[in-house]
């Protein structure tokens, strides 16, 4: 999995979340203390240019600024760029930039260093697996004065300004950009309202002290943040995040199941923070280019066959919701409309099968043809999948499909991946807009051995599809571009493209006494407003 329902509303600083639990907020915020976290997943590289994971976004964004700043309800405003032009065409960003702001390692934050970064992101030594492809329409950038920076593209880019709001295209001191990907893994330098002076250490976590510089906060929030440290702490056993907490080891964790969710809700002393991750839901991505499932009724049938909604419940008792659309429900752009086909439909699915042939039946009740039983083989590497896998694999059966759960190391996995050697695979991708689909669902975002790891894990390559990725890049305004989206939405929904199965839920579960947890519009905890009564 790449990524990883209540009610979504604004929360301090623009912050989105529910909260359960817990004692009422004191009358008064205060400033000092140390936050003490524990989080589920340590990121491969610290350095967002380079890594596409959830845990990197998250952990680098207290150190990393960004030109623009998207907010709740999905709006940009300035950050590091205090406005901005655009060209009749499009094709030119002019960026005035904030004043009197520096680095952490004391290095001047101007429009040179932002051309810098840009640049830095598409240097194929940077090797970037998501960030690159944010800035696929990119041409240049050069600073047109010391707090004036243009940025040119190849072709109009409606998703431009959303994509600079991500820690993927922070902005890291220029000085540390000269150094190796390796070390920029380790330890990245921004102007966020913390900094690490240690970096990340692999298998221990990553600590965080209180820029008393800061100066740049977004339009609409506040200064220096409150918190005099936070110490984050990699523990990926959900039974010893939840007994670190409870036990009174950390004050913080992210991430517990649903079960352990469920406990801690009875538990006295203790809060949840919740918010839905908006993005592309936890889904099965079915092959479309090889195998059976290159067979639209095939695809169409395993959709309709299972009631994914019913396994979701019996699996996680509630705390996620069934999924009914390419996209999350919390995604600006999302289509409702397209609920109804993602029904539970059987009897449907049974006339797809013979309509693709499947007509047979072997003696283990599987369906056949030519002899050869329908056989699906879903390969994953992560062991949290398998319950809720083995309940789908028992309703496949009930179809008569056959699905072989395959738990692959990490190395078989990523070569089967580049290969294409798989039917289904499974993960989430949480992005704050739309234009995730050109990221899971773009030809060019196959992964193969020669690109390398990339998203389009369903291998699908659609010319119209392409063709609403092109409409919504060029589309004028937000409206024009959901409705090109919208477009994508129905023609993936068609073709079956993706299984979706729940909806994520991004969680912290504090201990009492930890106030203002809020979330970033990608999903990721912000810490930036949290403070400590007690």
């Amino acid at each position: 999995m790449l990524a990883l329902a209540t009610a979504c509303s604004a929360g301090a600083d623009g912050a989105v979340g529910a909260t359960t639990g817990g004692a009422g907020a004191s009358a008064q915020p205060r400033s000092g203390g140390t936050l003490r976290l524990a989080v589920e997943k340590e990121p491969e590289c610290l350095d967002p240019h380079q890594s596409p994971t959830e845990s990197a976004r998250a952990l680098s964004r207290p150190i990393l600024d960004s030109l623009v700043h998207q907010d709740a309800r999905g709006s940009i405003r300035p950050w590091l760029a205090t406005g901005w032009k655009v060209s009749p065409d499009r094709l030119t960003y002019t960026f005035e930039l904030r004043r009197g702001v520096t680095f952490t390692d004391g290095e001047r934050f101007d429009a040179q260093a932002v051309a810098d970064n840009l640049d830095h992101v598409v240097a194929p030594k940077t090797k970037s697996l998501l960030a690159g492809s944010l800035l696929a329409a990119y041409r240049s950038a050069r600073a047109v004065g010391p707090s004036t920076v243009e940025v040119r593209l190849k072709r109009p880019d409606s998703g431009l300004l959303g994509a600079l709001a991500l820690p993927n295209l922070g902005i890291q001191s220029p000085r540390t950009l000269k150094g190796s990907p390796s070390a920029l893994c380790a330890k990245i330098v921004g102007t966020g309202p913390f900094r690490s002076d240690t970096g990340f250490v692999p298998q221990k976590g990553i600590d965080y002290v209180r820029n008393t510089s800061y100066n740049s906060a977004p339009e609409g929030r506040r200064g220096q943040a409150r918190l005099d440290r936070i110490e984050v702490k990699v523990v990926p056993d959900n039974a010893a995040r939840l007994g670190a907490l409870t036990s009174g080891q950390v004050d913080a964790v992210t991430a517990l199941s649903p079960t352990s969710l469920s406990t801690v809700r009875s538990l006295p002393g203790f809060t949840l923070h919740s918010t839905p991750y908006p993005g592309i839901n936890y889904s099965y991505w079915p092959n479309t280019a090889n195998g059976p499932l290159s067979d639209v009724n095939v695809r169409r049938a395993l959709r309709a066959g299972i009631d994914w909604g019913q396994i979701v419940k019996n699996v996680y008792f509630g705390v996620y919701q069934g999924a009914q659309g390419v996209l999350s429900a919390s995604t600006p752009g999302y289509d409702g409309s397209l609920a109804p086909a993602y029904a539970h439909d059987p009897a449907g699915a049974a006339r797809l099968l013979d309509q693709a042939g499947w007509t047979g039946r072997d003696a283990a009740g599987y369906r056949t043809k030519d002899g050869r039983r329908l056989t699906l083989r879903h390969m994953w590497s992560d062991g949290s999948v398998a319950n809720l896998a083995t309940q789908i694999q028992s309703a496949a059966k009930q179809l008569g499909i056959e699905l072989v759960e395959e738990n692959l190391d990490g190395g078989t996995f990523v070569k089967r991946l580049l290969d294409g050697d798989y039917e289904l695979i499974d993960t989430s991708f949480s992005a704050p807009g739309p234009d995730v689909l050109r990221v899971l669902f773009g030809a060019d975002n196959i992964p193969t051995p020669e690109r390398g790891i990339s998203n389009n894990m369903a291998r699908y390559d659609n010319p119209e599809v392409e063709a609403g990725f092109r409409r919504a890049l060029d589309a004028e305004d937000q409206a024009g571009q959901h409705r090109a989206y919208a477009e994508v939405q129905k023609r993936v929904t068609e073709d079956a493209a993706v299984l979706p199965v729940y909806s994520p839920l991004s969680t912290v579960t504090v201990r009492d006494g930890v106030r203002e947890i809020g979330f970033n519009a990608d999903g990721t905890p912000d810490l930036y407003g949290a403070w400590l009564a007690s």
